[in-house]
């Protein structure tokens, strides 16, 4: 079975760093049993404080929940980095560090649980009320660390929300971002720019355009074309599509 884990040792430190790279598991959420196991078995040989440094597209959320808690009940301050990407389950494991920070190229997202069902009526309303239920232990992660209220973090997983790093750290899902603090200040005695605006002229809120949701970019889109075919009768547009037909 291929891990998705590494350790490395610092060499200004000396402590041990994890690298969490990759899918958290290969396979179905119940398809899956040792990984986590594996996990707690070498985590528990290390001690004192420890950085994650993490970069993982998501998958399987009952393990990511395991090592979620791992990381919460390791003796020590845990720091998770987002190097790259902390998505779907791999996101939930983010929200494990005492302190966790993202690059400035960084990216977190959030979405609603899926899975595979088959069978009857009953069955499927079954899988319909776990991924309800696992959608709510998920709110629990992000809620702990944000304070954002319960109904907007739904909200952000239904439309499937990809947050850049300061659009995170806005919503208070992440610290802060790396390397903050080493971009060089203007000096004081500079002019301002020309195209500075005034401070008394209205700021555009920018933070707006720094989240993407594919939900709703396509209400968006059905909007805009629906406002351009505005007083044409739904009928008329269906006999041009018939006409086009081959």
């Amino acid at each position: 079975m291929n891990k998705f884990w590494n350790w490395v040792r610092n060499e200004d430190t000396g402590a041990s760093e994890l690298i969490f790279n990759g899918p958290i598991s290969e396979d179905t959420w119940f398809g899956d049993e040792i990984t986590p196991a594996m996990f707690r078995n070498e985590l528990s040989k290390v001690s004192g404080d420890l950085t994650v440094w993490l970069n993982s597209p998501g998958g399987d959320v009952f393990a990511a929940s395991q090592i979620y808690t791992m990381l919460r009940n390791h003796k020590g301050k845990v720091t998770v980095k987002i190097d790259g990407i902390a998505a779907s389950a791999a996101s939930v494991v983010a929200m494990a560090g005492d302190e966790t920070l993202i690059a400035p190229t960084g990216m977190l997202m959030i979405h609603n649980p899926s899975t595979v069902a088959f069978g009857n009526k009953e069955a499927m309303q079954k899988a319909i009320e776990l991924l309800d239920e696992v959608k709510e232990s998920i709110i629990n992660a992000y809620e702990e660390k944000s304070g954002l209220s319960r109904s907007k973090i739904a909200r952000m997983m239904d439309e499937e929300t990809w947050l850049n790093a300061k659009k995170a750290q806005s919503l208070g899902l992440v610290d802060g971002i790396l390397f903050a603090g080493s971009a060089p200040q203007p000096k004081p005695e500079e002019e301002p720019d020309e195209d500075t605006p005034d401070e008394d002229e209205p700021k555009e809120d920018t933070l707006t355009a720094m989240s993407y949701s594919r939900a709703a970019t396509m209400q968006s889109l059905m909007q805009k074309v629906s406002a351009e075919h505005k007083g044409t009768p739904v009928d008329q547009l269906m006999s041009r599509l018939n006409l086009l037909k081959y």
